[in-house]
């Protein structure tokens, strides 16, 4: 019997713990925080993932996520459009879903290591070596799920951590009039920001802007005041709701750049493979999709029916065949979004050519699994 590190406990790294847990392959996680706690993310999951995650037992339903089944576009200036979602999704916090997962795998007989970073990575005649400052651990397979940015990616000297990245993600949980139904997105000056309901009455705001906004006014608050409220929807919302953190979750230099899915022998998983622009809503989607191909690849390399080549190389072809194209659809997509003009456009082309917006839409979307 092989055994698992998992570098990460995000979406990607406990969803994978779950699986490979329940095939009682030994599997132990590195997460550098302590559950449960809030992360920058739009809480928003696509329903291509439901079939899975009740095959096994991980739909959080004790929870009534609210089912989200229609796409609020608005301009800079503020006209709006409406469109359905054939295929919709539901909220739900990864303040609580984390949790519920993290619980789940613990049940399960996965070994945590919680407020533990790992240094390095080192792979020689067939076996890692990961080491913290606390341990040095012995594996046959590891999965990195490290999330966005890590010291990793540096150590690794992945390409896309060369280069710097002018975005800044800023999360709010909030208590306002928003539609359980509805997911929106609200354009501003170089950024965009999308609100949907998740659990216990709550909404999740999450935007995405450049860094110079925030040099440019100083602070976040000053920022919003001056850029975003030029939307009158989002005006609306922040001097209208009950804010419910003290203060933002905020992180910085978050890269759409194309990564590697496999690195020095490492599987990547979730946004360490590739990150989808936060306006497609389905990164959350992407990182459970990917886990569970992961996690069927080292399941048949357990077993030795394939070997360590044809498991990176398989894994390498099928994260290319199933995501490549959606991440690059974010990226162009993405172009339509955070300018006055632009983003005219695509509330017109929402408003008036139908089609083509819903098709647009399905490019960042997959088929349930």
């Amino acid at each position: 019997m092989k055994n698992v590190v998992i570098i990460g406990g995000g979406l990607a790294g406990l969803v994978a713990a779950n699986y490979l847990a329940q095939l009682q392959i030994p599997v132990t996680l590195l997460e550098r925080k302590e559950y449960p706690f809030h992360r920058v993310c739009g809480e928003y999951i696509s329903n291509e993932t439901i079939p899975f995650l009740k095959s096994l037992q991980l739909f959080p339903e004790q929870f009534n996520p609210p089912s989200i089944r229609q796409l609020q576009l608005t301009s800079v200036n503020g006209r709006s459009a409406t469109l359905e979602l054939d295929l919709g999704g539901f909220g739900i916090s990864r303040f609580m879903f984390d949790q519920f997962l993290y619980e789940k795998a613990k049940k399960r007989g996965v070994v945590f290591h919680l407020n533990t970073e790992v240094d390095s990575v080192t792979y020689s005649k067939e076996k890692f070596e990961v080491k913290t400052k606390d341990h040095l651990l012995e594996a046959d397979v590891v999965i990195g799920s490290f999330g966005k940015r890590s010291k990793l990616d540096v150590s690794l000297k992945r390409s896309f951590i060369q280069k710097r990245s002018p975005y800044v993600g800023v999360k709010y949980h909030i208590r306002t009039q928003h539609p359980d139904a509805l997911i929106a997105l609200h354009n501003f000056k170089d950024g965009y920001c999308g609100i949907s309901n998740i659990e216990e009455g709550k909404s999740c705001l999450c935007y995405l802007t450049h860094r110079d906004n925030v040099r440019k006014f100083g602070t976040i608050k000053t920022m919003e005041e001056a850029v975003l409220y030029k939307n009158p929807f989002l005006k609306s919302i922040f001097t209208s709701a009950k804010f419910l953190f003290d203060k933002p979750e905020v992180i910085n230099e978050i890269s759409f750049e194309t990564k590697s899915p496999v690195e020095n022998h490492i599987l990547m998983s979730g946004d360490a493979a590739g990150m989808i622009t936060p306006l497609c809503g389905n990164g959350m989607a992407l990182a459970i999709h990917s886990a569970k191909i992961v996690s069927e690849l080292v399941s048949a390399f357990n077993k030795n029916e394939i070997s360590r080549e044809q498991l990176e190389n398989n894994y390498a072809d099928k994260w290319n065949s199933l995501f490549a194209n959606r991440l690059w659809a974010g990226r162009q997509i993405q172009n339509l979004f955070g300018s006055e003009w632009a983003s005219n456009v695509a509330v017109n082309l929402a408003r008036h050519v139908k089609p083509i917006a819903g098709f647009l839409v399905k490019k960042t979307h997959g088929a349930p699994f």
